[in-house]
């Protein structure tokens, strides 16, 4: 297997050797003949910090960067595969680029972030020529008036906001037989690992995006799964920090109690670094309060490869049973974690959490998006607004499932009624369940299979589950939760969970550091056309 020139297809700087593509990153030629192009792409897996290194040696300026994110985009996003993961590219990109690379010429680095390309999640403000739509064509044309905060973090940060991404529409909150991954703005995304299988969502376009070296980095947004399941999904790490840690100003709202943006990488390192960039404290977002003197500069320094070494690891015992392929997969990371050092106890979390049985998502919806909607450049200004919009338009924004979710929510209790009351003290309970759990037996963090094997894409039917999902304890606590590969079934990735109370980031980052370090179990996609594997891919 040859390595490839990371600058071949540069004509601003000529060859350099400050970046050392990992082998894994590369693609046969046998594979790149059955997927019908060859992946020479010079940037797969390059790291954050491998990146800073080649621009501070000068071999390479962030305008040459976001160039080759940018090609890449146009020949395996918007041609060959047709990954969709990017629902439009920022026309300022190269020149924010260019002006970062002034800055560093002249003496000045903000920080690991400076000139490293980022895709975000088309459900967040951008202040600049971009839309923001959660995908839903109701919203085509809505410039925002500002950043959301963590917009604004990023590019004080000195990131390049190289672009927006597809997700499933709505964040996933239109239909209850939704397909992960589409939007009736940006079309189907797939999973760049088997092209017929499902990217998962909502955050799909970002999970797709960056597992295909489509960025270095991007950001996500979760109300129950929709970091988690999607980084799984496509081999990738992915944070949902403690709710309160990244401020949710200028984001379209799902839920006030459950949302969180966050960060999604291909290391658990460059997932750090993004996360510290995003923190801060934000008067618009009065939950950012409760992060005063629980966020870190640096979260870097918590990465050790011994960290699981004498601690106390929880793990959900329902995952123990079922695909023999995922749970194999799962008691290989346990004999892993306990090599580390760590000891292991069986918990029940999944089956304790049952009990809670409410939801506060649809109230919070409606009151979120009006609020959002009635301030927003949009043509439509609530709720009511985007489903007359939609049955107007069926064609277009409803060609293979409804939106009744939407109408659900349209129709809920208001958020000052007592049934609202009630079910947001059930859901605030699962905080006093996870404690209560990892006080009793002492743990450290809980351990679990993040989710089941990649299901095919179904836009007629819908989603489909083959299980093993342990999102929902961590959203509906707010907690934070990490998921980090543990492994792959017939080349479809799947993530192993780590997850602690409140403000834990540094312990499951840690913890999440040493599994990656010890596995190594992250690879890139190879972009194969269909799951019929008798038929040579």
């Amino acid at each position: 297997m040859n390595r490839r020139n990371f600058l071949k297809d540069t004509v601003t700087v000529g060859a350099a050797t400050a970046i050392s593509i990992p082998a894994s990153a590369m693609l046969t030629d046998e594979n790149d003949a059955k997927n019908g192009f060859k992946d020479d792409f010079g940037l797969n897996e390059v790291t954050i910090s491998m990146l800073q290194t080649a621009m501070e040696n000068g071999k390479i300026t962030s305008k040459t960067i976001t160039r080759m994110y940018l090609k890449r985009i146009e020949k395996i996003d918007k041609n060959g595969p047709r990954l969709n993961a990017v629902i439009e590219i920022n026309p300022d990109a190269l020149t924010i680029a260019a002006q970062l690379d002034i800055e560093r010429r002249n003496g000045k680095v903000r920080g690991p972030m400076h000139g490293i390309p980022v895709l975000i999640k088309d459900n967040i403000n951008t202040g600049d020529k971009m839309q923001t739509t959660a995908g839903a064509l109701a919203l085509a044309g809505n410039i925002a008036a500002a950043d959301a905060f963590i917009v604004q973090r990023l590019r004080a940060a000195g990131a390049v906001i190289l672009g927006k991404t597809n997700l499933s529409e709505w964040a996933n909150f239109r239909s209850t037989r939704s397909c992960s991954g589409w939007s009736s703005r940006g079309g189907q995304t797939k999973n760049p690992y088997i092209l017929d299988r499902s990217p998962s969502g909502s955050s799909s376009g970002s999970g797709a995006a960056t597992s295909a070296n489509l960025c270095t980095v991007a950001i996500g947004t979760e109300t129950n799964g929709s970091i988690i399941a999607p980084s799984s999904y496509n081999g990738l790490v992915g944070l949902k920090p403690t709710v309160g840690l990244l401020s949710r100003s200028g984001i379209i709202p799902i839920s006030a109690t459950q949302d969180t943006a966050g960060p999604m990488a291909r290391t658990v390192t460059d997932a750090a670094i993004l996360l510290a960039a995003l923190t801060g404290l934000d008067a618009a977002d009065e939950i950012t309060k409760t992060s005063v003197g629980k966020a870190y500069p640096d979260y870097t320094t918590f990465l050790k490869e011994d960290s699981l070494k004498g601690k106390k690891i929880g793990i959900e015992k329902s995952f123990l049973t079922g695909h023999e392929g995922v749970v194999g997969l799962y008691k290989a990371a346990l004999e892993k974690i306990k090599e580390l050092g760590a000891q292991l106890i069986e918990i029940e979390l999944l089956k304790e959490m049952r009990a809670i049985n409410a939801s506060v998502l649809q109230p919070e919806f409606k009151a979120g998006v009006n609020a959002y909607l009635a301030s927003a450049n949009a043509k439509v200004k609530n709720l009511g607004d985007v489903i007359a919009f939609n049955k107007a338009n069926e064609t277009s924004t409803m060609p293979y499932f409804r939106q009744e979710t939407l109408e659900a929510s349209e129709k809920a209790i208001d958020l000052d009624s007592q049934g609202y009351k009630e079910a947001l003290m059930k859901v605030n309970s699962s905080k006093k369940i996870i404690t209560d759990l990892m006080e009793k037996n002492q743990l450290d963090a809980i351990v679990g299979t993040s989710f089941g094997i990649p299901s095919l894409i179904d836009l007629f039917n819908g989603d489909y589950s083959g299980g093993f999902y342990f999102a929902s304890p961590a959203a509906m606590a707010g907690f934070p939760h990490i998921t980090v590969p543990m492994g792959r079934i017939h080349e479809l990735p799947v993530g192993l969970s780590f997850m602690a109370s409140a403000y834990q980031e540094p312990v499951v980052l840690a913890f999440a550091y040493a599994f990656e370090q010890a596995t190594k179990h992250r690879a890139a996609p190879k972009f194969i056309k269909n799951s019929n594997f008798s038929s040579g891919v």
